[in-house]
């Protein structure tokens, strides 16, 4: 097989593999209706620009991890089991809180993000965590220590990864930027079903991240 095959093979496998798995653990329709519960307050055009930085940070975590994650790791001595875990435990706990928040009509009472401007909520907490939190991260990298370990076929299975990543953060960009488009047809009963149909999902994608990790560690 021709090095120039590999490289094709190997890219497309870490699209492939990158791409279902982000979809579920990064969830751009499940966060793009929490994105439009806490900003309830903000006007469509303030909502538009947030959701583009979003967006933006959002990929550039991924990138991060996906290409100097295992590095990072390394150096500070953590294996990926014991981030598994840890990412695991912060994706339930965030799960939880979703299933157990204010439904979307309750919001008006005080409870949405402090309207202090979009450099204030645009990363914490809108990104990470109910975006990209620690589970994110550890996926992110157990996926591309999936890879080959070098050469030209690891690196092109990185740049599959950062192709897919590309693609998950142009989703969020879009379910946020009509977020409140996509609540005004649910109606606010609708979307709070999703929400929590969503978190309960999140909930089950923690669980598996932790057993995972507990499975590395055995």
């Amino acid at each position: 097989m021709s090095t120039d095959a590999l490289s094709s093979s190997q890219l497309v496998a870490g699209f492939l593999l990158a791409t279902p798995a982000l979809f579920a653990i990064v969830n751009p329709v499940g966060s793009a209706l929490v994105f439009s519960q806490m900003l309830a307050d903000r006007s469509h055009i303030e909502r538009t620009a947030i959701a583009r930085r979003v967006a933006t940070y959002a990929f550039v975590i991924l990138i991060t991890s996906f290409w100097i994650g295992n590095s990072v790791l390394s150096f500070f001595g953590v294996s990926l089991p014991a981030l598994r875990i840890a990412g695991g435990l912060v994706v339930i706990h965030q799960a939880w809180l979703l299933l157990n928040a204010p439904d979307s009509g309750d919001m008006s009472d005080g409870n949405s993000l402090p309207k202090r401007g979009a450099r204030d909520v645009t990363f914490f907490p809108l990104t990470v965590p109910i975006t990209t939190g620690p589970g994110t991260i550890s996926v992110a990298i157990a996926l591309a220590a999936a890879g080959p370990v070098d050469g030209t076929g690891g690196i092109s299975f990185v740049v599959g990864l950062t192709v897919a990543a590309a693609l998950i953060a142009a989703m969020v960009w879009i379910s946020d930027r009509y977020a409140d488009l996509a609540v005004a047809q649910l109606g606010q009963t609708g979307a709070n079903i999703v929400m929590r149909l969503s978190a309960f999902v999140l909930l089950c994608v923690g669980v598996q991240i932790m057993i995972t990790g507990v499975k590395g560690l055995v």
